[in-house]
């Protein structure tokens, strides 16, 4: 399957629109996750999106290594784990990452969250980091120059951000010298960012939504009663049932017809090819994506409650939902 493209502005690169999520969700072990890769690459994916913190980028590498597929036809991402923010951090960090993977360069680096707190493998939702610090962003910045040198040596062909707020990227752009091509954030039809994904498109930055079926094997600390169900919501079934295909189909056709770039993760070759599959045909009406609005009930999956500080009230402090970045005083320089 040829797989359709979208253009970087900053760079003419050509990023695949569709990629492979390799989130294990704290239940798909490594070597599983690595075949998965490696039936998606035979099915015709050429984005594969990794990160340091999901233990598996050795397996993976194995398999890119592996692989018959030329380098410059593939798209990988990885991203900058919470613990190795910082000057001295983030080089060190990319270069085990190529090491794992078994490549000379990254076509995309994220900071995988605009703060440095991180959490233990497969923790539960009261787990707190002692250290934890809201975000800060002369901290960030010291972070995005350390990126920005990675472009600079060719060991990143382009550098994005992940989980961010618009107050946020607001601030990054208006000091950054490198901008990012990408935000990588949480979308589907019951969690639409209508706000963060206009900006984002407006700056020319290509939105990469994660959880685009709505993370049906998301960790159980982020999952709460009050949480949609994307594919059992009746306007997704509805225009499921239109193109007589199943819900996740929708799910994906939605991201498509928005401009996201979905990364869904799966271990069956089934799902996979049908997530492929449903990029390339059958579109969307206009009068079918105007209908799916209907879904969006602000229904956040990933809350990200591990890395609140002392201080937060609650997750939506992570998010700067009113459009203002609380920073504690005994934080400020």
């Amino acid at each position: 399957m040829d797989v359709p493209y979208i253009t970087i502005q900053q760079t003419g690169a050509k990023m695949p629109a569709i990629g492979a999520g390799t989130f294990g969700s704290d239940h798909v072990n490594h070597d599983d996750m690595a075949q998965s890769v490696k039936t998606a690459l035979k099915l015709g994916y050429r984005n594969i999106d990794c990160a340091r913190v999901y233990a598996n980028e050795k397996e993976i590498g194995k398999v890119l290594k592996a692989s018959a597929i030329k380098r410059d036809e593939l798209w990988i991402t990885s991203k900058l784990w919470n613990d190795m923010h910082g000057k001295k951090n983030v080089g060190i960090s990319l270069r085990q990452t190529l090491n794992d993977l078994q490549l000379d360069y990254l076509d995309l680096f994220l900071v995988h969250w605009p703060f440095p707190n991180f959490h233990p493998p497969m923790c539960d939702v009261t787990s707190r980091n002692p250290d934890a610090r809201p975000y800060i962003h002369e901290e960030f910045m010291e972070t995005w120059r350390a990126m920005e040198d990675l472009v600079d040596q060719g060991l990143v062909r382009h550098i994005g951000t992940s989980n961010m707020s618009k107050a946020k990227l607001e601030l990054l752009l208006a000091t950054c010298r490198i901008r990012p091509i990408a935000n990588e954030m949480e979308l589907h039809p019951c969690f639409q960012q209508p706000e963060l994904l206009s900006y984002v498109k407006q700056e020319g930055i290509i939105p990469i939504g994660f959880s685009p079926l709505g993370s049906p094997n998301r960790p159980e600390r982020d999952t709460t009663e009050t949480d949609a169900i994307d594919m059992e919501h009746p306007a997704v079934l509805a225009v499921a049932k239109t193109h007589n295909i199943h819900p996740a189909a929708i799910c994906i056709k939605w991201a498509r017809a928005n401009g996201i770039v979905p990364i869904p993760q799966s271990t069956k070759e089934r799902n996979l090819k049908s997530n492929l599959e449903s990029i390339m045909s059958d579109p969307l009406t206009l009068m079918e994506v105007a209908m799916l609005k209907e879904a969006d009930c602000n229904s956040r999956l990933i809350k990200g409650q591990v890395f609140l500080w002392e201080e937060a009230k609650n997750w939506a402090e992570l998010w700067d939902e009113d459009g203002l970045i609380r920073v504690p005083e005994r934080y400020r320089r």
